[in-house]
């Protein structure tokens, strides 16, 4: 399909607003919740993160495929949207390390997309009312009438109070083996997992044991780890009871503990906090926050739609009080969302953000390291 084709599209929105363009990508119905990302790069790996799993995603940046797409930047085996939206299509791709165009991809893989719209009005209204439900109709379904669209976006899953872990994880456990010589091993619960993050704990001498969501505890103590890892993934926190009890037994065994985005989330209720969903959430590589401990300002990659509900400020007690105190070390700067927090009596911390940074800035990159040290420093008595 040329980028120039006149094939009708449009996206609706829940409440009912319509945005008319042309159809870019496959062709056809898709439905989903509306999100928008502020990147101006890193289109492929947004793609191809599990995060944005039932989400049609826009792009803010208003220039989007420039550089095509390429056999090695996808950040797992699948691209997970659920539609895509941008407003000027690349008329050409122009890159060396390019192997297909991204319209040419999107129509292998069945996106649905929509271009020729303006994305700023669309996101200036996400904002102000809220992420919400949407269809993109195109070919003969833009025919359809406005009634029958609305419809079938409203009959969508909502965010809210969805599993979409179980959709996005690995079915088999598997290995990423450690650059150089062995220091640790791993076990890495894919969430939802980017294959970056594997490769940064490997580069650091750690082997990493992938392993389904719905692994119990008891698989991941007989591997004998020296840390347990929580990735990023879709949904709602709060169906994930599964994986909050396994970390409260990791915490409960003295395992050095480290999440990511949905693993921050899933570490604060294990906790005892509670989780809520933003109006719009944080997503693009350009996200400013603080570090409290350092009073450095690191911009990072995000992509969430819920946080954490805990106290910013002084150490507090866990609700759960047996993990003793815990703090809030990352805060955003936006909109002042608790982005980290730091166990002071076990050893666990997480962070909001991706420190693996693909696509997006490596000022977090060191996060990596202070995992390495937590096990490294872990005592002698709490090993199995």
């Amino acid at each position: 399909m040329s980028l120039l084709s006149p094939t009708p599209a449009v996206l609706v929105l829940e409440d009912g607003r319509a945005f008319r363009g042309r159809a870019y990508g496959s062709t056809g119905r898709t439905v989903g919740e509306a999100v928008f990302t502020t990147g101006m790069t890193g289109y492929q790996e947004t793609l191809t993160d599990p995060s944005f799993h039932g989400q049609i995603v826009v792009q803010t940046a208003p220039h989007i495929g420039n550089t095509g797409v390429n056999d090695e930047d996808d950040e797992s085996g699948g691209y997970w949207v659920s539609g895509y939206v941008v407003r000027d299509p690349s008329r050409r791709v122009s890159n060396w390390r390019a192997t297909e165009g991204l319209e040419e991809r999107l129509i292998r893989h069945g996106i649905v997309g929509i271009s020729g719209i303006d994305t700023r009005a669309l996101t200036r209204h996400l904002r102000d009312r809220g992420a919400m439900r949407a269809g993109i109709f195109s070919g003969d379904d833009a025919a359809l009438g406005t009634d029958a669209q609305i419809e079938a976006v409203r009959s969508a899953r909502p965010m809210a109070g969805a599993r979409l872990v179980d959709e996005v994880t690995t079915g088999q456990p598997y290995t990423v083996e450690a650059v150089g010589e062995k220091r640790f091993t791993v076990v890495a619960y894919d969430l939802g997992i980017k294959s970056a993050t594997p490769e940064q704990l490997a580069a650091r001498g750690i082997e990493v044991r992938v392993v389904p969501a719905g692994t119990p505890f008891a698989e991941v103590s007989a591997l004998k780890p020296d840390g347990v890892f929580f990735s990023n993934g879709p949904g709602d926190p709060a169906a994930a009871d599964h994986e909050v009890e396994v970390i409260r037994r990791v915490l409960r065994a003295g395992i050095p503990f480290f999440g990511i985005c949905f693993g921050n989330q899933l570490l604060g209720r294990a906790l005892g906090f509670g989780t809520y969903k933003l109006t719009f959430g944080h997503r693009g590589a350009n996200q400013p926050v603080l570090d409290v401990a350092s009073g450095a300002v690191e911009i990072t990659s995000q992509n969430h739609g819920f946080a954490v509900e805990a106290p910013i400020g002084d150490p507090v007690t866990a609700p759960q009080e047996e993990f003793g105190r815990v703090e809030v070390s990352h805060i955003g700067l936006n909109d002042r969302v608790v982005e980290g927090l730091r166990c002071l009596d076990v050893p666990a911390f997480s962070v909001q953000f991706h420190p693996e940074s693909a696509a997006g800035p490596h000022d977090s990159r060191g996060l990596f390291d202070r995992f390495a040290d937590m096990m490294a420093d872990r005592p002698a008595s709490t090993r199995a």
